[in-house]
């Protein structure tokens, strides 16, 4: 296995909180996949949740290099929890074809809040 690539992402949740303001839930339907949606409905900190979603994502989508280009969109990345509550990451559509043909096969990631900033931090791996 070899590193193919790192995306590191912090984001302010006071940025996330004007954003849900302006929006309020569009927002969150935008960056956030029906299986996180579902999740995110019953947390009791809405902000909070979709901040560290945020950050993920665009740290995911820095280590695929691609950023949010290439037909890749937020809702393609997935984040799902172990059993054991560690972040996972399934992809599709675009996000799943642009990792194949780049031969990635597991995408690491660590996703972290403090009261005022939520940090995630990706690894994708190749074979």
């Amino acid at each position: 296995m070899a590193i193919f690539g790192v995306g590191t992402d912090i984001v302010s949740l006071a940025r996330i909180e004007r954003s849900f303001q302006r929006h309020g839930d569009k927002f969150a339907e935008r960056i956030l996949s029906d299986i996180e949606l579902n999740e995110y409905q019953q947390k009791k900190n809405k902000q909070a949740y979709l901040a560290k979603r945020f950050a993920a994502k665009e740290a995911i989508s820095k280590a695929l290099g691609t950023g949010m280009r290439k037909g890749i969109h937020f809702q393609q990345l997935v984040i799902v929890s172990s059993e054991l509550g560690k972040p996972e990451v399934q992809l599709y559509g675009a996000a799943k074809d642009w990792a194949s043909k780049q031969h990635i096969n597991t995408i690491h990631l660590t996703i972290s809040d403090e009261r005022d900033f939520a940090v995630a931090f990706a690894v994708a791996e190749s074979k």
